[in-house]
């Protein structure tokens, strides 16, 4: 499948998705912007030997109102870091650094951290094509979230923004991650839009058709003074607010919660978990949380069914490894969940529902479901926000509850481990962790 965008608002300008080639005859997921904004993404078809862009703005103009969406000058944002961490993919740290290069952002700085590596590639990389405008930091305990507490810790500005060494930022995706920040003081934290690169296979047609990253076109505010009405189980649904590959948070709020548990995240035996633990910390605290479609990065998903297999579990593990990490870590939290509990079973069961391309239950899913049967227009679109009639196969479902029964376990297997390499980094009179990190609280 075929990934683009189109501009309505300029006569239909159409390009392709970042690392996608130019878009020809076939089924093409598009995004559509109004005046430099994301509004909507559609599923088209452009026949053989029709033009593309003659097509595909035909299908825009049918689902998405028209008229040009004014676009403010001079907005107020803060002086920003931009954490990115990172271990052993300078190839993708390049393209990743080049789109926040190009950001319209006017004060802001990068960060890489290096999170226990074992080559000198991304450090030479840095060194050698970004030195003036990158800092470069090491972190040699692995692990996601000690990796972004390092950042944290080296981060100088107001807000500090995080994002995945396999993203390519929109253009104006730090202004408008960051301008919310001026204009709520209680704004805690920032969340954006993220939208697949390419969906060249299909294990990433598939993960995207799950719903990918995407959380929708509409903004939102999350205030725990006024919980919202249609969010019963507000905030434990965490992964509805957002995704690390596209978060900021206020540095002092998100210091003054210890920062991410060092237990969580990609590279610990927890799996994940690090950037819903961090949601809900902040939400915690009695700060907001604001979702903006504007802040855009597209992300490139995995290829192969072995790394479907393996997202799959890790997004179980890391669902319950936050939970367990959010009660150890707020004890006080722990009325509100065993009240929300039965719910969120439901919740849980929903999520990961066998399901057909239609909605209703799977046999034993194939590895080569693509989960698109409408070709035209919004149906069955991937990454719809909460759509629930894409497909997700049998095995797939299985791994993600075998996912979510380890996460427990997983998370106090990892502050064992962080403590036991605290004592040997104690005992050897080498600091093991960065100050952010702090051990396990």
């Amino acid at each position: 499948m075929q990934v683009a965008e189109l501009e309505l608002d300029d006569g239909g300008a159409l390009r392709p998705g970042p690392g996608s080639p130019p878009v020809t005859h076939g089924e093409v997921f598009l995004l559509v912007r109004r005046g430099g904004r994301p509004v909507a993404t559609l599923l088209g078809r452009v026949p053989e030997g029709a033009d593309p862009r003659a097509v595909l703005t035909a299908l825009a103009r049918r689902h998405v109102s028209a008229g040009p969406e004014t676009v403010p000058t001079g907005v107020t944002v803060p002086f920003t870091s931009v954490v990115i961490a990172t271990r052993e993919r300078a190839d993708q740290l390049a393209h990743a650094l080049d789109s926040m290069l190009a950001q319209d952002h006017p004060d802001f700085e990068i960060v890489v951290v290096d999170n226990a590596p074992v080559t000198d590639a991304t450090r030479v990389l840095v060194e050698r094509k970004y030195a003036e405008r990158v800092r470069y930091v090491t972190e040699p305990v692995p692990g996601l979230a000690v990796a972004h507490n390092t950042g944290l810790a080296a981060a100088r500005g107001d807000v500090v923004a995080f994002t995945d060494d396999d993203v390519v930022a929109d253009p104006r995706w730090l202004t408008e991650l960051t301008a919310p920040f001026a204009a709520d003081p209680g704004l805690g934290c920032t969340t954006g839009l993220i939208l697949p690169a390419r969906l060249r296979t299909p294990a990433q047609v598939l993960l995207e058709s799950h719903g990918g990253f995407a959380k929708g076109f509409t903004p939102r505010t999350y205030d725990p003074a006024g919980p919202p009405a249609d969010e019963p189980l507000f905030p434990f649904t965490a992964g509805r607010f957002g995704s690390g590959a596209n978060m900021a948070f206020r540095t002092g709020a998100l210091r003054a919660v210890g920062g991410f548990d060092p237990a969580t995240g990609a590279g610990t035996l927890a799996r994940g978990g690090d950037d819903l633990y961090g949601f809900v910390r902040v939400l915690a605290q009695g700060h907001r949380l604001h979702y903006t479609p504007r802040a855009l990065v597209w992300h490139h998903h995995r290829e192969t069914w072995q790394d479907l297999e393996t997202q799959a579990y890790g997004y179980g593990a890391g669902l319950t490894a936050y939970l367990t990490a959010i009660l150890v870590n707020r004890p006080a939290l722990l009325p509100a969940f065993l009240a929300r509990l039965p719910r969120g079973l439901a919740h849980a069961r929903t999520l990961t529902a066998v399901r057909d391309a239609k909605g209703s239950k799977d046999t034993e899913g194939a590895a080569g479901t693509e989960g698109t049967e409408g070709t035209e227009g919004t149906e069955s679109v991937p990454g719809g926000h909460d759509d629930r009639g894409h497909p997700w196969p049998r095995r797939l479902s299985r791994l993600q509850r075998k996912g979510m029964a380890y996460g427990p376990i997983g998370y106090l297997r990892a502050r064992r481990a962080l403590r036991a390499a605290s004592r040997v980094s104690v005992t050897s009179g080498v600091s093991g962790a960065s100050g952010a990190s702090g051990g396990v609280r």
